[in-house]
């Protein structure tokens, strides 16, 4: 980087920073930090939500794995077929949720369960979120190593330090402010860099036929081939259904809302929206690999992994690097660590409210002035967690964008099976939800030991499906048939459906295009 770069990286940080110092002298309770006291216009939490899900995770690893990454290319487009058919689900299934008022999304389960369901989803969204956030870290501070050379432990250092600083001072509001700054950065860097590999794209183009089909017939049962499309249609519903619905980081923008209306607005844009976000990066990766193509030892001179294989995840910072004149790179890698903390600070913030209202607060009467100081505490620790945990990224998965899903994927499905119970047959009873959750994880671990080809994308619809059949068996065996017990009635507003469906339809044909 030269110096010009290190001006612009230097001015976003110290703007990131003064915006957090303003918007956190105005806060004084929990609702402030973790809710932004639903003062939200909902453009902006629909902005935040899709600038936490396409952050640096998807830069680093769709570029990977679309351009380089073994059975890898476009046919990643499938997953986004889920996308709306989710965000449709969701507005049924998290309305319930949304008009108890909790903070913690854990709470609406100790209402309709019981207290052992809360601790048990809001412990396992620690432990995984807690996990997923060490991976962003990880990524971001390989890239801030590879350009500026500084040592790996030197760059998390950096990094956390003023992510960490900005979230504790700023809490939600300004989590979700600079989340709309970062997602027009972002966007930037990738329009930037399409641009710069146009040429060699279309150059090679008929090179990479074998990566640009986007749509493989393939059930993922026996192949061994993860993303085959009905692995990916279904196993992602599924995936997105619970991300979106069932984990305290996304739902908590959600519970941010102002009224049902907004919450219907910002589903639906993030249904609308993504898919042509998560295209621009998949094109990237195309135009990254005809660029290999044409430059032989680009490979080659990426950093290495601790195996000794060239890391393919810091492909796109290492062609801005390489490629892009002083100005232009600095604002590709502000692009980068915007992104970044548009993952971290959410992502602590959440884990600081699950810790705080569902371990803390629920068990003792403290002021509000306490609880509050609470907060911020536990938004530090949580993220010194993710400092200690991003030294053990690379033993999980070649890509960062397969690690955190596949993280996830273990614990998606029991969660949502869990809400389900929750919010339509809560007279099943606390210990037959718990019982089905233990189910649903237990019969993702034995498929992960013992039928590694089936794709791990399944394993959302596994576990959610495996839980309601072991909770529906407990609850014969300890409380005779639940078919009378009455749930929660759902409705579905018109308007959402009309667009989110539209949508899919929308997507489904451009993979065929695309295909053709």
């Amino acid at each position: 980087m030269q110096a010009l770069d290190w001006t612009v990286l230097g001015a976003y940080l110290a703007a990131m920073l003064a915006l957090a110092y303003f918007i956190g002298r105005r806060q004084s309770s929990r609702e402030d930090y973790y809710l932004g006291g639903h003062r939200l216009p909902g453009w902006a939490l629909a902005g935040s939500i899709i600038a936490t899900q396409c952050s640096t995770n998807s830069l680093l690893g769709a570029p990977a794995f679309v351009g380089f990454a073994a059975a890898g290319g476009l046919l990643w487009l499938q997953y986004e077929l889920a996308v709306p058919l989710a965000m449709l689900v969701l507005c049924a299934l998290f309305l319930p949720v949304y008009r108890s008022g909790v903070i913690s999304i854990y709470a609406y389960l100790e209402r309709r369960l019981g207290l052992g369901a809360r601790l048990l989803a809001s412990g396992c969204f620690l432990f995984f979120r807690g996990v997923a956030t060490g991976v962003t870290v990880y990524g971001v501070a390989a890239v801030i190593g590879l350009i500026t050379g500084i040592p790996f432990p030197a760059a998390v250092a950096i990094l956390m330090g003023i992510t960490i600083t900005y979230d504790v001072l700023g809490g939600m509001r300004a989590v979700v402010i600079s989340d709309v700054v970062q997602m027009l950065l972002l966007v930037a860097a990738v329009i930037l860099a399409l641009f710069w590999l146009a040429e060699p794209l279309a150059l090679h183009w008929d090179e990479l036929a074998a990566r640009s089909r986007p749509l493989v017939n393939d059930w993922g049962f026996t192949t061994g081939n993860n993303y085959g499309f009905w692995p990916m249609l279904f196993g992602g519903l599924f995936l997105y259904a619970a991300y979106y619905g069932c984990d305290q980081s996304q739902a908590q923008r959600l519970q941010s809302a102002a009224s049902e209306k907004q919450l219907f607005n910002i589903l639906v844009l993030n249904g609308v929206l993504r898919f042509p976000l998560v295209l621009a990066y998949c094109l990237v990766g195309l135009g990254l690999a005809a660029y290999a193509l044409e430059h032989s030892a680009f490979i080659d001179a990426l950093p290495r992994t601790a195996a000794g294989e060239p890391n393919l995840n810091l492909v796109f910072p290492a062609f801005v690097a390489r490629e892009f004149p002083a100005g232009l790179a600095g604002l590709a890698i502000v692009g980068l660590f915007a992104a970044a903390m548009s993952s971290i600070d959410s992502a602590l913030n959440s884990l600081s409210a699950s810790t705080v209202e569902d371990f803390i607060a629920r068990f003792r009467e403290l002021p509000e002035r306490r609880l509050f100081l609470a907060s911020k505490l536990a938004t530090f620790g949580w993220g010194a967690f993710a400092v200690v945990f991003s030294f053990q990224v690379e033993s999980i998965a070649p890509t960062v964008l397969e690690a955190i899903n596949k993280v996830g994927s273990m614990a998606n499905g029991p969660l949502l099976m869990l809400f389900t119970v929750a919010v339509l047959r809560p007279g099943l009873g606390q210990r037959a939800a718990i019982a089905g959750f233990v189910g649903g994880l237990l019969a993702n671990l034995l498929t992960w030991l013992f039928l590694p080809q089936v794709s791990w994308l399944w394993w959302n619809l596994l576990g959610f499906a495996a839980g309601w059949c072991v909770a529906l068996l407990a609850a014969l065996v300890t409380a005779g048939s639940p078919a009378d017990v009455a749930g929660e009635r759902l409705r579905l507003p018109p308007v959402p459906t009309a667009i989110l469906l539209g949508t899919a339809v929308l997507i489904l044909c451009t993979c065929i295009i695309l295909q053709l």
